[in-house]
């Protein structure tokens, strides 16, 4: 073949095929590149992809009937025994036939350790399939003989393309199937490269066909962008059943374990593990872990009581005032909403009169954690009040949610939350006026207010008890 022959074909080849633009982030797709991405708003995250169009063809004369739902026969899910009472917490009480489960996090957080245990114990009863597309079948042995995994069962392969891994499972189907990580997965009718929008949208339904039809569980491994949101299409996470996030410092040995999305179970339970030099380990009571090290009883420092689900937390909120060097005060929150804080600091500045407009204000929750309830509004403010007077709290628990006017709203789970404060020997709790109804048995323990005012002279030196 000549040259212009040969540059004729190649030059044909490309014509027909297709290129699309797709964002990186959150898997926005367009005819021609943009520097910012219509979907999303990010930066530079449009990248060129070679697409085929596929040609279906339409069947006629195929009878397609829908089922009455009264016809529709079901079953109680049964659920399998992930090996960890956590896990299972997060799951819903364990993991279901057929479910397919994303889990993403942070690099070195924990991710693969956490799979990894999960399969050593479930080896125990079936056949597992741990598929590797990081790491050699070397590194993973190496892993589990320091996490004392040596299960018979548990099948380890090295491989990257999913035609080969379904081949696998349908040769030696197992239990329950392990992808770390989804991201260097790749279909080879697609033109595209590992990670990419193409390759991880495809990858996905590939994996969740399969899950379905031959009624295996999955779990993925996915990688987190700098936001912390899972890499990818947006549409990764709506395929999958259940999307877990594994979060905490890294710097910090506790690790949290949450359910953004789950079809089989409540979004509302956390689990939480310490991460030692042999794998990660429950934290059965986590309040005593959080305050196990706490300073209560100096300036700055006042407990909450927030409930993750069905699980009450104690912790401890430690705040720092100090005179600003500079013309603009510094405002730095870990652990908890920066503009939240802004707000409370404004509360405190308009009904109590505290002049923090010349203080750096600076609030952490003890023990890495990140706190989202609203509940936890009183402890933070209780906290920069003593802070900035350089005046101890009493040994109180601060249960409530401020508002703007500064009063003091209600919560729910009230009994809870006083009953774990109790448990761990605070003379009482401070809780919003409007709960008083709900407390049983407790109520001479019990510190009823209606306003920040009020929670302030109690916690630091008041002795009013509720009526």
């Amino acid at each position: 073949m000549s040259v212009a022959e040969t540059l004729g074909r190649e030059v044909y080849i490309l014509a027909k095929a297709k290129v699309k633009f797709f964002c990186q982030e959150c898997g926005h797709e367009s005819a021609s590149w943009f520097g910012r991405c219509p979907g999303c708003g990010s930066w530079n995250s449009m990248v060129e992809e070679v697409v085929e169009r596929a040609f279906t063809h339409q069947s006629k004369g195929v009878a397609v009937k829908a089922t009455p739902l009264p016809d529709i026969r079901v079953s109680e899910e049964e659920r399998i025994d992930s090996g960890s009472g956590e896990l299972n917490r997060v799951l819903g009480g364990g993991v279901v036939s057929g479910s397919f489960v994303l889990l993403g996090g942070e690099p070195g957080i924990g991710k693969s350790t956490l799979l990894l245990q999960m399969a050593g114990a479930m080896a125990a009863g079936m056949d597992v399939l741990y598929v590797s597309g990081e790491e050699s079948a070397k590194q993973i042995k190496l892993r589990s003989e320091r996490l004392g995994i040596r299960s018979a069962r548990l099948h380890v392969l090295a491989e990257t393309r999913l035609e080969v891994v379904r081949q696998a499972i349908m040769d030696n189907p197992p239990g329950i199937v392990i992808v770390d990580s989804i991201q260097t997965m790749v279909l080879e009718e697609i033109p595209a490269a590992a990670g990419s929008v193409s390759q991880v949208r495809e990858g996905a339904a590939y994996l969740m066909r399969l899950a379905k039809e031959e009624d295996i569980p999955i779990f993925l491994v996915g990688h987190v962008t700098k936001e912390g949101t899972i890499a990818g299409p947006r549409v990764l996470e709506h395929i999958v059943d259940t999307v877990l996030y594994f979060e905490g410092d890294r710097h910090h040995v506790f690790r949290l374990l949450r359910a953004v999305k789950n079809r089989f179970g409540s979004t509302n339970e956390i689990g939480v593990f310490e991460m030692r030099g042999s794998g990660l380990v429950e934290v059965p009571n986590p309040s005593q872990v959080f305050m196990g090290e706490s300073s209560l009883g100096s300036p700055g420092s006042a407990a909450a009581v927030v409930v993750e689900g069905s699980r009450p937390l104690l912790l401890e909120i430690q705040a720092l005032v100090a005179p600003t060097g500079y013309g603009m005060p510094r405002r730095t929150a870990t652990g908890i909403d920066y503009n939240r804080l802004l707000m409370l600091l404004a509360v405190l500045d308009k009904k109590i009169g505290l002049n923090l407009g010349t203080q750096d204000v600076y609030v952490n929750i003890a023990g890495g954690i990140r706190v989202e309830e609203p509940a936890a509004d009183l402890a933070l403010i209780a906290a920069v009040t003593s802070s900035l007077k350089e005046i101890p709290l009493r040994a109180l628990a601060f249960i409530g949610e401020v508002g703007l006017t500064g009063e003091v709203r209600g919560v729910s789970q009230p009994e809870v939350r006083v009953r774990e404060a109790l448990k761990f020997g605070f003379e009482g709790c401070i809780i919003p006026k409007a709960n008083i109804a709900q407390i049983q048995g407790t109520e001479n323990m019990i510190y009823a207010v209606q306003s920040v005012e009020e929670a302030i002279e109690l916690g630091l030196a008041g002795t009013k008890k509720a009526p």
